[in-house]
């Protein structure tokens, strides 16, 4: 072979090589036109946006506060004579309000922790 035939070979490849590159972006950017559009398709199918008249709204007495209060266990009451208690027998919650709201108080000296079962008063 000769010279010119690497030449003619190495030419005509690097044109095949830029017009393959060329028809590659063509591709990649149809493909992203396509999805964009795609997109918008299915965004005009989707519920409309709420307002600002949807969304909620502070209560006229303002916002609601964190309430703390201190609950004791509820008993399960008892059958009362039948055999078994059923659903409409039972409280709502496992717990109700106690009957005393002072919190209890650390004192210096005593356990670390509320029935944490230190030594308590040295």
């Amino acid at each position: 072979m000769s010279t010119a035939t690497f030449v003619l070979a190495a030419t005509s490849s690097g044109v095949l090589d830029v017009v393959a590159a060329f028809v590659g972006g063509l591709i990649i950017a149809g493909a992203l036109v396509w999805a964009v559009q795609f997109g918008m398709r299915v965004r005009d199918r989707e519920l409309p946006r709420p307002v600002p008249g949807d969304h909620p709204h502070l209560p006229a007495t303002g916002p609601v506060r964190e309430q703390s209060e201190i609950r004791e266990p509820d008993e399960m009451p008892h059958g009362e004579g039948r055999e078994r208690l059923m659903p409409y027998d039972l409280h709502h919650s496992g717990s109700r309000t106690g009957k005393d709201q002072r919190r209890r108080r650390w004192l210096p000296g005593s356990s670390g922790s509320f029935g944490g079962g230190g030594i308590g008063h040295v």
